[in-house]
């Protein structure tokens, strides 16, 4: 969010198909294009706040931020999924598909990016997740 612009998501997806080898999550490198991509659509700086994932706080992720001087990090208390308005993300999300029945992991994910494209565009809905994190939504006047 940016102060008096609406909120915005700005996400990527990974399958795993079981193959071997295959990594189950994104990777530092992962991260850090997902960070440069959203970087050169808002074309600003970055505040990041951030959980305490493993790849997250690795030496090759602190390496990867410290090289990025529009990115600043905020690291969450350990154990704090309510001050991190992700989970509420998927949170509704996991909501809305419940009751499917799907043919595959390639449907799946293809109602997941649909689900998540139709958050993208209800301000209200993101402006509600930050809000349920505690956190303020407009800069401090003082």
């Amino acid at each position: 969010m940016k102060p008096g612009r609406r909120s915005r998501l700005i996400y990527r997806t990974i399958t795993h198909r079981g193959r071997k080898n295959e990594r189950r999550s994104f990777a530092e490198t992962d991260y850090i294009a997902l960070l440069d991509a959203a970087h050169q659509q808002l074309g600003g700086p970055i505040v990041l706040v951030w959980d305490n994932l493993n790849t997250h706080i690795s030496a090759a992720m602190r390496q990867m931020i410290n090289g990025r001087d529009w990115l600043h990090v905020i690291r969450l208390p350990a154990y704090a999924p309510d001050l991190n308005p992700t989970e509420q993300v998927w949170s509704h999300l996991k909501h809305s598909i419940g009751n499917l029945a799907v043919r595959g992991v390639d449907h799946l994910q293809a109602i997941v990016k649909n689900r998540l494209k139709r958050i993208q565009y209800r301000a209200d809905l993101l402006d509600s997740f930050l809000a349920h994190t505690g956190l303020t939504l407009e800069p401090d006047s003082t």
